[in-house]
């Protein structure tokens, strides 16, 4: 039997871009509930969410930070989320577990555009969400435009749910679009009814009949209202909000000044009434699953000083209990959020989101179960890292510690990698961008007190051979005490197409170089490719064994690995060696407005325009692919948000080797020989 869902609750996830006063209306919403006595504020490092230090160095939000407050009789459970696009994927994993999100953003119609991704990821998990137009004391446009700017980066409608009273450019009240009553806000208490301003009439009667209209498009009981001129009731305007909200047909737009409450009660009060309860989630979630074991997922993971690891998990079924076994895994504690302070508690039913202690081995994104054959709940996709810096411990004896701190910090950051690159040995740290990375290596020095020194990650040259040459002779004579090593061959070296590698063959006959020496050449040859003239990995070479000769008493197959070697140190800098870079092949996504701009960057990068399309499932965004050197990778990511409002993104993967243009080659090599040949020039 599936225990019920504790309907008095919601989960709501505070949403939006960087700056828009996402923490601050977490602040001002547990103020008002009364959860905190006092507000804290960003500037003055005190606010329950942005708790952690990396957070508060930087005024801004590195991670999600929960927290609960109750309201009329109902338990909240507020997720505050970080805004800035290199933080996008803690944001993504907690959305799947709540009830209903509020977008939080700026009047500032230049502004708007930052949206469009948040809007496309709600929409495709069918997540309902709500607008907050915060910061309205700052306003130097008509709400209407405002209004306007955003329908046009939603593909839900959005319609206005309150009118806002401005007295110059101040925000002192507002209209209820359903009830018509018009409110002032006061500092400090609720707003006052007072009565309708005539001088809005107009537009607030213009703003009402477009948000009818919008929900009359889902229910043909109020399109016949409307066609026939009768007044809905507020009932049922109320219901086809909850509805229509609860099933992310529409998108409620609310006004306000987070900083000073206003707008904040109403926005309560509209969760309250309109948000789809938990039941109502999980049934939408859970339509396909028929296993009546306890399920939740886990939406982040942290590794704290006082408490360990800890799992932020959604309950979707059945309940939590003191020391339950989940996926095999005995939970140490379940708890509820307060920023970083820790409530416990026993029990916990459906609907709820707390933490869960020492869960090892578990992921964020994974599915927690009684069941152990019970299915998957879908995950976020992984938003691929596009920036990256080679990092090493500023102590030396701090090398073995590496790969354990960093299994950690991918725990609690998932959208984080890391490689030891099998050609430069670095280890690299691969991230959303150059703040997201520098706050991993702040939580490495601060957690686990690995403090690192880093640089731009060499780029993974090859060199290859342009002419073939032909009986190159290699012969290695070592007398010492004993016996003597000898070996002694001739080889043929051919440049090969362009991806084909490398290829050894030998074409002995009668025995002069026997058998059991030639794997010898082979490794002698590959040993001396791995560094080769230019000093790079030399690649799509190929060498044929044609002669020798050996020692009856001396000779060895080490002997003949030395004269192999001899003989590639003589014969391939006779064969043109020449540089090869990585290209990648890149899909840029940006808005149709920025194509150009963005065709532009790449070619100005020494990118190879392949085509561009548009999205078909995204309106006025376009996919451009192309060819990008590697050398030029390093900050596209940066210049690339710079042109596009921070909103473009891209795809990459390795696709082919190319030689460099001569010039540049030359830069490189007279860079990599200054450097001691550690190849990390462009």
């Amino acid at each position: 039997m599936n225990e019920k869902v504790n309907s008095g609750s919601r989960n709501v996830a505070i949403v939006g871009p960087y700056l828009s006063g996402k923490t601050t209306l977490l602040e001002s919403l547990l103020f008002v509930t009364g959860a905190i006595s006092r507000k804290g504020s960003v500037k003055d490092a005190n606010t329950v969410g942005d708790s952690a230090q990396e957070a508060r160095d930087r005024q801004m939000s590195v991670e999600v930070s929960a927290a609960s407050a109750e309201y009329n009789g109902t338990r909240f459970t507020f997720i505050d989320c970080p805004g800035s696009v290199e933080f996008a994927q803690e944001t993504y994993n907690a959305l799947i577990g709540v009830d209903a999100a509020i977008v939080v953003c700026e009047p500032i119609n230049d502004r708007v555009l930052t949206l469009a991704p948040l809007f496309k990821f709600l929409d495709d998990w069918e997540i309902p969400h709500l607008v907050f137009v915060n910061k309205m004391d700052r306003a130097n446009i008509h709400v209407l435009e405002t209004l306007h700017a955003l329908k046009a980066v939603s593909s839900r409608p959005l319609v206005a749910h309150q009118y806002p009273i401005m007295g110059g450019e101040q925000l002192i009240g507002f209209i209820d679009l359903v009830t018509e009553q018009a409110y002032h806000y006061h500092l400090g208490a609720a707003a006052d009814p007072v009565p309708f301003p005539e001088e809005l009439k107009a537009e607030e009667h213009a703003a009402r009949a477009e948000m009818l209209e919008a929900l009359a498009n889902f229910d043909d009981h109020l399109l016949e209202e409307l066609l026939e001129d009768i007044e809905p009731p507020q009932e049922e305007i109320l219901k086809d909000l909850k509805m229509e909200l609860g099933a992310d047909l529409v998108v409620p737009v609310f006004f306000g000044v987070a900083e000073q409450d206003y707008g904040v009660r109403p926005l309560l009060e509209a969760l309250l009434r309109e948000a789809p309860e938990p039941e109502t989630t999980a049934e939408r979630r859970l339509s396909k699953i028929k296993d009546n074991a306890t399920l939740a997922q886990v939406l982040k993971t942290y590794y704290t000083p006082q408490g360990g690891k800890l799992s932020l998990v959604r309950v979707w079924q059945g309940k939590l209990t003191d020391g339950i076994v989940l996926n095999g895994i005995r939970a140490g504690g379940i708890y509820r959020l307060m920023g970083q302070q820790l409530q416990q508690v026993n029990q916990v039913g459906a609907g709820e989101i707390v933490a869960l202690s020492r869960m090892e081995g578990i992921k964020t994104g994974d599915t927690l179960s009684t069941n152990s054959q019970a299915v998957q709940l879908p995950k976020v996709e992984q938003l691929e890292p596009v920036y990256a810096l080679a990092i090493i411990p500023e102590k030396r004896n701090d090398e073995v510690k590496l790969s354990g701190a960093i299994t950690k910090l991918l725990e609690e950051d998932p959208s984080l990698a890391w490689e030891q690159h099998g050609d430069t040995h670095e280890v690299i740290l691969w991230g959303q961008g150059e703040i997201h990375l520098q706050v991993a290596l702040d939580r490495l020095r601060r957690k686990y007190n690995l403090p690192m020194t880093t640089h731009l990650p060499q780029v993974p040259y090859k060199e290859t051979i342009r002419k073939a040459t032909s009986s190159v002779h290699g012969r290695y004579k070592h007398q010492s005490g004993g016996h003597g090593q000898f070996g002694d061959v001739y080889l043929d070296i051919k440049p090969l197409g362009r991806g084909e590698g490398f290829n050894f063959s030998e074409t002995i006959v009668g025995g002069v170089v026997p058998r059991q020496y030639i794997p010898g050449v082979e490794t002698g040859v590959r040993e001396f490719l791995a560094h080769g003239p230019l000093g790079f990995p030399v690649v799509d070479v190929a060498v044929t064994l044609t002669n020798g000769s050996y020692h009856s008493v001396d000779s060895s197959e080490q002997a003949f690995k030395q004269a192999a070697r001899l003989a590639m140190q003589t014969g391939l800098p006779q064969c043109q060696p020449t540089l090869l870079e990585p290209i990648i092949r890149v899909q840029v996504t940006t808005p149709s407005e920025f194509t150009s701009k963005v065709m532009q960057l790449l070619t100005g990068r020494r990118g190879q325009i392949l085509g561009y399309e548009a999205i078909h499932d995204w309106q006025g965004w376009d996919n451009i692919t192309g060819y990008l050197p590697q050398a030029e990778m390093q900050n596209f990511i940066v210049e690339l948000r710079s042109q596009t409002l921070g909103v473009g993104s891209f795809h990459w993967e390795f696709d082919h080797l190319q030689e460099v243009p001569d010039k540049l080659a030359e830069r490189i090599l007279a860079a990599n020989s200054g450097n001691g040949g550690n190849g990390n020039s462009k």
